[in-house]
């Protein structure tokens, strides 16, 4: 299982400690540093039925910043799925791959699903 977090993201300090209280063992990884590749993103987007907007941080400076409300509503899938790639700022967080699924922010009543 693979989770990228923020340091500074308060949803993924909750879902460490979550992660942690359950005794599950995980790789975290700092999505500004190592965003997820190409490939976890699309897999993710499968687990979020293909709604590409899930994937986004839309309440994030570089989204704003970047006008991502109307870019990709132009933009192919493989292009957005480059974008984010590059930049971690825009991907919604945490993310946690699983070798079953994937989800996107914490919510622990999903999480619990998850997690059973």
């Amino acid at each position: 299982m693979k989770i990228w977090k923020y340091n500074r993201c308060g949803s993924c300090r909750k879902a460490i400690k979550y992660l942690d209280e359950k005794g599950l063992e995980y790789t975290a990884l700092e999505i500004l540093e190592t965003p997820p590749t190409v490939d976890e993103l699309k897999l993710m987007l499968g687990y979020l039925d293909g709604n590409i907007k899930k994937l986004f941080n839309t309440s994030g400076v570089k989204y704003r910043e970047g006008n991502y409300k109307d870019k990709i509503k132009t933009l192919s899938q493989d292009e957005t799925l480059n974008i984010l790639s590059k930049e971690g700022a825009l991907i919604k967080r945490p993310f946690i791959l699983t070798e079953t699924t994937g989800t996107v922010g914490f919510k622990e009543e999903v999480w619990d699903n998850i997690f059973k």
